[in-house]
């Protein structure tokens, strides 16, 4: 399974690809959004980490154009932020994101984490619940 991070925190970068790497799962970084979109382009992930706080182009403004684009758009996502307030967790989740993590990332969850929300995004999208969230352009 290959994972993208996208986190500009090269801290909680390197833990999350340490983490994970050591748990089987192939992973990419990027540190921007403009360099996480050329990867998904290139090396389409099976599932992508999300930083929401990212310089420039944000996280959410990301997610909706992954959701805007069908060759890419059932590709689970994982926010990841360090604010845990209602309305960003409402935001992201609005945006298209499949889960929603706060930092500091507890590292012990983090692989179980990604496999879970593998799993509920492949069921949803196969039994039709939902459609794919497209609804604003990048």
């Amino acid at each position: 399974m290959n994972i993208l991070i996208v986190e500009d925190d090269l801290v909680q970068m390197k833990l999350a690809h340490v983490v994970l790497s050591y748990a089987g799962y192939n992973v990419s970084k990027a540190h921007r959004a403009e360099e996480a979109w050329e990867t998904i382009q290139t090396n389409r992930p099976t599932i992508i980490l999300l930083d929401l706080s990212l310089p420039g182009i944000d996280g959410i403004a990301l997610t909706r154009k992954i959701r805007n684009d069908r060759s890419v758009c059932e590709i689970p996502i994982i926010a990841i932020t360090s604010y845990p307030d209602r309305y960003t967790r409402f935001e992201a989740l609005k945006a298209g994101c499949s889960a929603y993590m706060v930092k500091p990332i507890d590292t012990r969850f983090l692989p179980k984490a990604i496999e879970n929300t593998k799993r509920d995004f492949k069921i949803i999208y196969e039994k039709n619940l939902i459609d794919p969230p497209f609804e604003t352009e990048f």
